[in-house]
């Protein structure tokens, strides 16, 4: 299953303690102190990589703590630091840190920033002799790391998306397509999470349905609106069975330029759907009226496997040519 939000725990590393340690040379009555400091606690990254999958390998284990430094040690050597914690995170990923309101945007692969902090180290009794206490006994404690939730939100840099509303037939598009697997079903709202397909290395994101009122939160789909965002162009799948297909297009069309971030100026093709439950002169009268909407417009059938290898190789040469 895609994870494409999860909230994480993370705690950046301690401190190690300073130490009181004395030196104890041979012929030397003067022996002074030597108690090293500690060593500094690991900070913790998030690191942008290419997995888009790799939230779902956090889901039953999504906390996560960086090595702490170690104490400081006798003949004035300070600790060793704590190992540096790296999260990888899908490219395209938003960090939220809840607790400060801080915002990381991890836009490209490798792309790596700092979220937490370690704790200094605590310091030993050598730090403290002076001219006026050549025998200091005392020492501080390492600090504390810093320790924060983080809520991570995935937007798929993904080369298409299929929207439409519930049940437009994009489970069984994406599947005919490519290697997916998204549940299909005769009724709205099967699709309950994004599915990714892989078509000839272009990325296909099924988006789950969309109704009037996605962009203000009603329905399922209004979380995965921001996918649709980052995707390079947008197959819009209509249908023929609904009664009123236009209308279909238009609601679609309207949440869309409601979420803004520029979905409605994206590139579109409209794809009609289940040709095999209508008659040639409804698919022909549909295609009449589409055709003030200026796009291009393709028709499938669930039975009719030559009409998705049309799609498929209009799809690809167009993606290999570059768009956007």
């Amino acid at each position: 299953m895609f994870v494409d939000e999860l909230t994480i725990q993370a705690s950046a590393g301690n401190g190690g303690n300073g130490v009181v340690r004395w030196s104890h040379e041979k012929y030397k009555p003067l022996n002074g102190p030597s108690g090293g400091n500690g060593g500094r606690g690991g900070d913790v990254y998030v690191r942008a990589v290419k997995d888009l999958n790799r939230l779902s390998k956090y889901k039953g284990n999504n906390t996560f703590v960086a090595e702490s430094g170690n104490a400081g040690t006798d003949k004035s050597k300070a600790g060793k630091n704590g190992i540096d914690l790296y999260i990888d995170v899908p490219v395209g990923s938003t960090v939220t840190d809840v607790e400060r309101n801080r915002i990381f945007e991890l836009t490209a692969v490798g792309q790596t920033e700092r979220i937490l902090k370690g704790g200094n180290g605590g310091l030993g009794n050598e730090y403290f002799k002076s001219s006026t206490n050549r025998s200091p006994e005392q020492s501080t404690k390492g600090k504390t790391g810093e320790k924060g939730s983080f809520l991570i939100e995935v937007s798929l840099v993904a080369d298409v998306g299929l929207v439409g509303l519930p049940n437009a037939g994009k489970s069984t598009f994406i599947n005919s397509l490519t290697n997916a697997n998204s549940r299909v079903g005769a009724y709205p709202f099967t699709t309950l999470e994004l599915h990714l397909g892989d078509l000839y290395g272009f990325v296909i994101v099924d988006i789950p349905g969309l109704i009037s009122g996605a962009a203000e939160g009603k329905g399922l789909g209004h979380k995965f609106l921001r996918h649709v965002s980052k995707t390079k162009m947008i197959l819009h799948l209509i249908s023929l069975e609904d009664e009123n297909p236009i209308n279909q297009y238009y609601t679609i069309r309207e949440e869309l330029s409601k979420h803004g971030q520029g979905l409605s100026d994206k590139e579109e093709w409209i794809v009609l759907t289940k040709k095999d439950l209508v008659n040639k002169e409804y698919i022909d009268d549909t295609i009449k009226k589409l055709e003030k909407i200026e796009k291009r417009v393709l028709v499938v059938g669930k039975n009719d496997p030559k009409s998705y290898k049309e799609v498929s190789d209009e799809l690809i040469n167009h993606l290999r040519k570059g768009i956007g």
